[in-house]
């Protein structure tokens, strides 16, 4: 969820995020694509990707979501941990005040970086 925000709202020749996990399921989960869907953003054809040494190394920074030790460390590479609840199985008004408080921490994340918002920012507010 957290890197749609970003890429919603960002300006995509400033800064692009993306997605990965210490350990991705197969498949988004059908309640994280309902409830970014509500607010503009189609998660349909994500793939959930490994997140790795590798990956990481292609950052300027990693926010990571509670992982912890599982998390892997690029000396250099600023970080922040937003240890949230992982969204799996949760009730959808659960799910929403999760998606809500990553896009709080987003929108703070842009303004803390400085980062160029998107002219064509769609993305509803609840």
């Amino acid at each position: 969820m957290a890197a749609a925000w970003f890429n919603a709202l960002a300006n995509p020749e400033s800064a692009i995020a993306f997605s990965a996990g210490t350990d991705p399921a197969e498949y988004l989960h059908p309640e994280v694509v309902t409830v970014m869907k509500e607010i503009g953003i189609d998660l349909s054809a994500a793939h959930p990707q490994l997140l790795n040494e590798s990956l990481a190394r292609q950052a300027n920074l990693l926010v990571t979501m509670g992982c912890g030790e599982a998390c892997p460390f690029i000396p250099g590479l600023a970080g922040e941990d937003w240890p949230l609840p992982d969204p799996k199985g949760q009730a959808l008004p659960i799910v929403r005040g999760i998606r809500d408080e990553i896009g709080k921490r987003i929108e703070d994340l842009l303004r803390r970086t400085r980062i160029e918002l998107r002219a064509d920012r769609q993305v509803l507010r609840h």
